[in-house]
């Protein structure tokens, strides 16, 4: 998604919010990987850590 950058005189440049990305192991398919996951994935319990 997008916003805007707003400097002192307001001038509007625009800018994007990157998803916090993290290397980590996970489970696919039952087998563990790493793989780049969301924070808000790992937060959520939307991906199963490898232990």
């Amino acid at each position: 998604s997008f916003g805007n950058n707003r400097s002192h005189s307001m001038v509007a440049t625009r800018r994007r919010f990157d998803p916090n990305l993290q290397r980590v192991r996970i489970l696919v398919k039952g087998v563990p990987a790493r793989a780049y996951v969301c924070t808000r994935c790992l937060k959520g319990g939307k991906v199963e850590k490898a232990v």
